[in-house]
Formats: structure tokens, C-alpha cells, sequence
């Protein structure tokens, strides 16, 4: 298997079109075209991950945060970016990044596990993601609207929301006469033809349309295919920031965090002041999701879950909602197993494995005196 094969996938789990403008992900070292002899996966390339995946036999690197995300310049090791690269060009390392596009999926993203972990139901998106829509006209002879509808869906085209195979159709008449040189599928050369026609109108995301197109051109009988492409204002229902979801019932407030601290693993969670009202929709955004907080207001909200809160971000919650900031790493910590999982199922009888290194830079000292033996203490 090449790595090419398991980017093709990763690319369709989390297209690369869906990722922010700032942001650096896809193959980042090595060539598609190398033989893949293991997967790891990790939330961050640093050089002992890239020391962990050649011990382990591992070609391929898959992590959410990309180790570079700007150009580099040089390449001398003085920092973690520059050592972690150059161990995985000396070694023959590919390094994959699935960052933000992974964000912007809210099923199977680094979102849709976090609502996994606390058991949201009713999920939707906090910020929908825009230009990511089109609609696709195309005119077929009546005969054969079935044989090209069925080509479209199976290129991509026809989801709204939990529903595919959408589509819509309608008969009329076209007309068409063919020059000099031209074999028509109907009708004669210089003679104007009227055909009973079918127009067929599906959705599609825009990072599909060449791929729809082609297959609805190869499906088509005619000659030239009469088509629109038509881009949308409407947003995609499965793409964008954060999601809000429902808990299957309301919990009071220090209860909803002393779960938070179990299913995250943490110590402490910088949270605003609390309401007093019981928790039932939270809203989470994995990583840095300042930017979302008016959003999770609008989406009503009891608590917003999300990491690297500045000082003054903290009072735009106004009393209306508490503000969770668990932690960069913390919040994305699930990314790891659900790029192992979600590779694991799709190539059974491959070496994909997680990372052992806890790439997290931040550490916390609580202040705590340690416990140990009665005697020697004070």
C-alpha cells in the first residue's frame, strides 16, 4: 500500500478545501508515491515522535496540528520545528497534517468526539462554514435521467443534511443543430433538433464539482453536455466551527464540571463565573475557540467548552453562559484515537498504531503537598 492511498482517504474523511486560509495541512515531508510501512498517529510531530515512528517501524506520521505552518527559511535544528523535520527527511518520514479541515467536520471531526465523550445529541454546527455549496443543472434526453442521476450520486452529489440521493427533475423540450464535423447522439447535422429533455438539479459541495461533472459528462450520451455550475449562498449543515449539542438530561453546574475534570483528565478548568442554571446545551469547540463565544451565546448555550481564553474573552460570556477553558491540549487530546480508529477501520489488515508521547507542552503545578511516609513530615 502507498502512502498515497491513505491520504486519498484522510482527504476524503476531511477534504482540504475545508480548511482555514491560515492553515498548513496535507503531506507536509516525503512522497505519496512511497510504499507506507505503518501508520502512527499523534496530535503533534515533534522529533521523538518521529524517533517513536522509525523504532516502530512506521513511514507514515498522521498528526492534527501541522509542525510547520508557515515557510521555513532554514534548517538548522536551533528550534522543535526545525529538529522535528529534519529527522523526518534523514529518516524517510512522511508527515501528514489533518488540522483545521478536521476541525470543520462535525461528525467524525475533533468536535463531533468531544460531543461523543459527553454524549450530545441533537448536534449542529456553531459556525457554518460559507462558499462550500453548489448546484449542478444539467439537461439529459429523458431516457437516460436515471442512468446519470444514479452517476451524479455516486460521484458525491445529492446530500442535504442526513438525506442523499436528493434531486430534482422536470421535463421540457430542448433544441440544438449540429455544424460541420458533428455526430449528434439524436437528429441530423445542419438540421435544428427538438428532443424531449429532462432538467436534473442536484447539490454538491464545491470541492466535488470536477469530479461530479466528469462523471455526469461520461454518464451523458451527448456529444456536448449543456450544464450550470451555480454557486450558493447556503450553508453546509455538516461544515464549520464548533457544534452545540443536548445532554440526555440537565445537570447543575458543579456537577456538569466535576465531569468535565474526569472525562478530560484535568486538574483544572478556568471557567467564568457560574449562573445558577442548570447545564443542558453545551456547546465545545476543540483547540482555540475564543472566537466562537458570541456564537455559543446566540446558540443558547448553558456552557461553552474550549481552550486559550484571554482575560478579557472571559467577560463576553456575561453571565449568560460559563465559559470552559479546559486546555489547548486537553481539548483536542481524543484526536489521536480518532485518527487511529477511523484508520484502523478502514485498513483492517494494516500497521496503523497511536503514539505513546505526550507531545502536551503546558504542565501544572497545583501546589499541593505530596503525600508520603508519616514519618519526616512536619
Amino acid at each position: 500500500m502507498q502512502i498515497s492511498d491513505i491520504v486519498g482517504h484522510l482527504e476524503f474523511l476531511a477534504p482540504l478545501a475545508y480548511q482555514e486560509s491560515y492553515d498548513n495541512a496535507g503531506l507536509l515531508t516525503g512522497n505519496g508515491g512511497w510504499e507506507c510501512t505503518g501508520v502512527l498517529t499523534t496530535l503533534d510531530t515533534t522529533e521523538e515522535v518521529v524517533r517513536e515512528a522509525v523504532a516502530r517501524q512506521c513511514n507514515l506520521i498522521v498528526a492534527h496540528h501541522p509542525i510547520v505552518f508557515g515557510g521555513l527559511k532554514k534548517i538548522t535544528g536551533k528550534n522543535y520545528v526545525e529538529r522535528a523535520v529534519i529527522a523526518a527527511i534523514k529518516n524517510d518520514v512522511a508527515i501528514y497534517a489533518i488540522h483545521t479541515n478536521l476541525d470543520n467536520m462535525i461528525e467524525d471531526g475533533v468536535n463531533g468526539r468531544i460531543a461523543d465523550k459527553l454524549g450530545l445529541k441533537a448536534r449542529q454546527v456553531l459556525l457554518a462554514r460559507e462558499s462550500t455549496l453548489q448546484k449542478l443543472h444539467c439537461f439529459v434526453p429523458v431516457d437516460h435521467l436515471e442512468a446519470i442521476r444514479s452517476a451524479i450520486f455516486a460521484a458525491g452529489a445529492g446530500h442535504i443534511g442526513g438525506y442523499s440521493e436528493c434531486s430534482y427533475s422536470v421535463e421540457g423540450f430542448g433544441t440544438f443543430k449540429g455544424g460541420e464535423g458533428a455526430q449528434p447522439f439524436v437528429g441530423r447535422p445542419g438540421v435544428r433538433h427538438t428532443e424531449k429533455e429532462a432538467r436534473l438539479e442536484v447539490l454538491l459541495p464545491a470541492h466535488l464539482s470536477r469530479s461530479v461533472v466528469q462523471a455526469m459528462i461520461a454518464a451523458h450520451p451527448y456529444e456536448e453536455v449543456a450544464y450550470d455550475l451555480v454557486p450558493l449562498a447556503n450553508t453546509h449543515s455538516g461544515v464549520g466551527a464548533g457544534l452545540v449539542g443536548e445532554l440526555a438530561a440537565a445537570m447543575e453546574e458543579k456537577a456538569f464540571l466535576r465531569m468535565l475534570c474526569e472525562i478530560f483528565g484535568l486538574s483544572v478548568v478556568r471557567h467564568t463565573r457560574l449562573t445558577g442554571q442548570p447545564v443542558k446545551r453545551v456547546a465545545v469547540c476543540g483547540g482555540a475557540g475564543s472566537f466562537l463565544i458570541s456564537n455559543a451565546l446566540a446558540s443558547g448555550a448553558n456552557i461553552y467548552i474550549t481552550s486559550d481564553v484571554k482575560y478579557h474573552e472571559f467577560f463576553d460570556a456575561n453571565d449568560r453562559l460559563v465559559i470552559a477553558d479546559i486546555g489547548h491540549f486537553e481539548s483536542e487530546q481524543f484526536t489521536t484515537d480518532l485518527l487511529f480508529d477511523n484508520l484502523r477501520e478502514k485498513f483492517r489488515n494494516f500497521a496503523v498504531l497511536k503514539s505513546d508521547v505526550k507531545t502536551n507542552p503546558v504542565h501544572y503545578y497545583t501546589g499541593a503537598i505530596e503525600s508520603g511516609p508519616a514519618e519526616g513530615r512536619l
